[in-house]
C-alpha cells in the first residue's frame, strides 16, 4: 500500500467529520487507507466514524492513551509506504496529499515532510520552528523575537522570518499535518510515549536528524487547518505539560552538554513561565 492516513481524536467530533470527508472529497490517486484512533473520547466520535465512514479502520480506545501513543497505535495497524499524520482539525484541499507524496518520493533523504497550513481567516499559520537550542528559546521567553521579527538570530525559535513561499529544509514542521517515511520511522522508531501531548514531534524529528535523515517543508501542498480544537478544552493544563515537556526535551538530549547549574536554572524559569501563563489562561478561561 501506498500511504497510510492516520489520525488520533480526543473529543472533536464535529471536526473529525469535516476532516474525513475532506478525504473522502479529496483522495490521493495512489492506493491508500485511513485509520482513526479515538482516544476514549466520550462524545460519539467514534461511534460517528462507524456509522458515515465505514471505510476508515476505526481504533477505540477505552482510556486516553495521549498523541503519541495513539499515533503509534496508528503506525502499528496501518501497512503504508508513507504515513500521513493529520490533525481532526484538518480538512484536505484538492490536490495536497498528492503533492505531499510527490515531494515525499522525490526526495529520498526525507524522514518527514510538513505543508502550508491556512487557516479559517485565510491567512498562513507559522507552522515550522527550529529545534529549541537555548539561545532561541531565551530569545523567545525574553521576547526579545518580537523586537525585530525578521531577524534569523531573535527570530530563530518561531521562524518568523520564513515565508513559507519555498521548499526548504527545516527543523520541526508542525505534526498537524505531517507526511512520513516509512523507511525512516522503522530507522528512526515510533513516537516516545514520555511526552504525550507536546514535543512528541520535535523529539522524532531530532531523532531522525541524528539519524542522518532531512526534515522538509513544501509550499506546494496546503490544508485547512483550524487549530487547537482539542487541546483548547483544557488550555490551562496544556500549558503545563507543554512547558513540562520541554524541560523533558532538555533532560533527554541536551542535558549532557550543559552543566548541572544551567539545567537547574532552565528548568526553573520555564517553571516560573508555565505557572505565570497558565495562571493568566484560567481567569481568562
Amino acid at each position: 500500500m501506498d500511504l497510510s492516513i492516520i489520525i488520533v481524536n480526543w473529543r472533536t467530533k464535529d471536526y473529525l467529520n469535516r476532516c474525513l470527508q475532506s478525504v473522502r472529497d479529496n483522495p490521493p490517486s495512489a492506493d491508500f487507507e485511513v485509520i482513526m484512533v479515538d482516544n476514549a473520547s466520550g462524545d460519539g466520535s467514534a461511534e460517528m466514524v462507524s456509522c458515515e465512514f465505514p471505510e476508515v479502520k476505526l481504533i477505540a480506545n477505552s482510556q486516553n492513551r495521549g498523541y503519541a501513543e495513539g499515533n503509534n497505535q496508528g503506525i502499528e495497524a496501518s501497512a503504508g509506504d508513507y504515513l500521513l499524520l493529520l490533525n481532526p482539525d484538518i480538512q484536505v484541499k484538492p490536490g495536497a496529499i498528492d503533492a505531499l507524496l510527490r515531494f515525499g518520493r522525490a526526495h529520498a533523504n526525507a524522514a518527514a515532510v510538513g505543508c502550508r497550513l491556512i487557516g479559517p481567516d485565510g491567512k498562513i499559520q507559522s507552522s515550522c520552528r527550529s529545534f529549541p537550542e537555548p539561545f532561541p528559546i531565551f530569545f523567545e521567553y525574553a521576547k526579545l523575537s518580537r523586537l525585530i521579527p525578521s531577524s534569523k538570530t531573535l527570530g530563530a525559535y518561531r521562524m518568523s522570518y520564513f515565508t513559507y513561499d519555498k521548499d526548504s529544509e527545516v527543523d520541526q514542521p508542525m505534526a498537524s499535518c505531517l507526511l512520513l517515511c516509512r523507511k525512516a520511522v522503522d530507522d528512526v522508531g515510533v513516537f516516545d510515549k514520555d511526552f504525550p501531548i507536546f514535543f512528541n514531534d520535535v523529539d522524532w524529528c531530532y531523532r531522525a536528524r541524528q539519524n542522518g535523515w532531512k526534515i522538509y517543508f513544501t509550499a506546494s501542498a496546503e490544508v485547512l487547518h483550524h487549530g487547537g480544537a482539542g487541546t483548547s478544552l483544557v488550555w490551562p493544563k496544556m500549558i503545563e505539560e507543554s512547558h513540562k515537556s520541554l524541560i523533558r526535551f532538555y533532560s533527554k538530549h541536551y542535558r549532557k552538554r550543559f552543566s548541572g547549574p544551567f539545567f537547574i536554572l532552565f528548568k526553573w524559569a520555564v517553571m516560573l513561565s508555565s505557572y505565570i501563563l497558565s495562571r493568566k489562561a484560567s481567569r481568562a478561561g
